[in-house]
């Protein structure tokens, strides 16, 4: 058995598809009609059919997970951030770690935790 995607849920799939393509390159790979597959296994779930899914609501901003992305270049990537996405809400700005790793942490346009660190 292998891992094959990790779903994340959305409000507006066009503007998280934007985000993801803006920001870390993922492109389409499929598109189901409010589910997207994206390149590296990420999916998008319009939140009205994860909700009915669920039959739950859904709670924005849970902090119980994280999105991790690798980028060498990481102050050329909080620019990128900062440009396209000036009102994005940091949980932390970039920062280095003890063990002398670089990382921001900052939410997606719907609440979901996203970490970008340089490699180990």
């Amino acid at each position: 058995m292998k891992l094959k995607n990790v779903l994340i849920v959305v409000k507006d799939i066009e503007k998280s598809k934007r985000f993801y393509h803006d920001l870390f390159g993922l492109d389409v790979v499929l598109d189901n009609d409010g589910n997207i597959i994206l390149t590296e296994g990420l999916v998008l779930q319009e939140e009205k059919y994860w909700k009915e899914f669920l039959g739950k609501d859904i709670i924005l901003k849970n902090n119980s997970c994280e999105l991790y992305f690798e980028e060498s270049d990481i102050e050329g990537f909080v620019e990128k951030l900062e440009k396209y996405y000036p009102d994005v809400h940091y949980v932390n700005r970039l920062m280095v770690h003890s063990w002398g790793q670089k990382v921001a942490r900052f939410y997606d346009p719907d609440g979901n935790l996203i970490e970008v660190g340089t490699p180990m």
